[in-house]
């Protein structure tokens, strides 16, 4: 099994890109569901605080701070993973070395994480987060967008309902209320 270098850093706060295996799949939102279950299942086990997040069709993107004292993102996104997985029929196309490992053919193995190293850093990737459903071309706004947690930052009043603008205002992207 490869061993990546990853980053542990107790109590870290994470962004996190995490994908479906086909590309072309819609799971993620037609089976929201499911997702929210596979997530809400591992943090009743494993807290975590979800700072930011956006599904989409075939990846999402999310922002997490774990507890003091706490470095184990790998289990908790294996958890979610195989939680969601094990909700869906198996008739995914699966290759020789998944089968052998057991292994369903949903995700992606690997998955992209940076912790974040200050409140520019944080900031900058929560925008990334929230824009992106704008970016990969699902809506012109991004308050149109329904599987984001720029719905809780718009309740908050951290950011306007117009933030961002629409896709033709793309260059505007990023100022905060």
């Amino acid at each position: 099994m490869t061993r990546y270098r990853r980053d542990h850093t107790p109590g870290a706060t994470w962004f996190f890109t995490v994908n479906l295996a086909d590309r072309r799949q819609r799971l993620l939102v037609e089976r929201i569901a499911a997702l929210r279950s596979a997530f809400a299942v591992v943090r009743d086990r494993r807290p975590f605080r979800i700072d930011s997040i956006v599904v989409l069709p075939d990846h999402l993107h999310a922002v997490w701070t774990l507890p003091a004292g706490d470095a184990d993102y790998p289990l908790r996104w294996r958890l979610i993973k195989a939680a969601f997985s094990r909700g869906l029929d198996a008739d995914e196309p699966r290759s020789r070395s998944r089968v052998s490992a057991g292994e369903r053919g949903i995700w992606q193995r690997r998955y992209w994480e940076h912790r974040i190293r200050d409140e520019r850093d944080f900031m900058r990737h929560v925008d990334y987060i929230h824009f992106n459903p704008v970016k990969h071309g699902h809506v012109a706004r991004v308050a149109d967008w329904p599987w984001s947690s720029f719905h809780r930052y718009v309740r908050r009043g951290v950011l306007s309902a117009d933030w961002a603008g629409d896709a033709s205002d793309a260059h505007e992207f990023g100022e905060r209320k």
